[in-house]
């Protein structure tokens, strides 16, 4: 029997849906052969884990326009009127949303433009891999 390439064999352990998920991937790529996909991700995929600050201003500015929004609809069942100022506040705080939403959508596409695959897993996969 000719010697093998490579001599040294990794396994690990997948839960039945991960797997589909992997033939899933594999599938896409138009690939069949599981040990050269899961070789070629293993050297050459990316990890992204996206670091967005100005998430936490977007976060910010839902909540408070959620809360404005759930007062000005409590108003409105009291009184039976609504304010031209409610509605420009509420109009001005969406604007505010998507100027957040779209600066951060451009920065991510900035920073990711490079990479071919994004995997993102949940924290205590990222903290193994570490």
């Amino acid at each position: 029997m000719a010697k093998r390439e490579r001599e040294i064999q990794l396994k690990f352990r997948v839960t039945p849906q991960e797997r589909e998920l992997i033939e899933q991937k594999m599938a896409q790529l138009g690939t069949r052969n599981m040990a050269a996909y899961l070789r070629k991700m293993a050297m050459d995929g990316y990890i992204v884990r996206l670091e967005l600050p100005e998430l936490k201003e977007v976060v910010s500015l839902l909540r408070r326009s959620s809360n404005n929004l759930n007062q000005l609809t409590r108003r409105v069942h009291e009184t039976g009127r609504v304010y031209d100022a409610d509605l420009e506040d509420v109009l001005q705080n969406q604007g505010r949303l998507w100027r957040a939403a779209n600066d951060i959508l451009a920065a991510s596409l900035q920073k990711n433009a490079h990479c071919v695959m994004v995997e993102l897993g949940n924290e205590r996969e990222v903290e193994k891999m570490r």
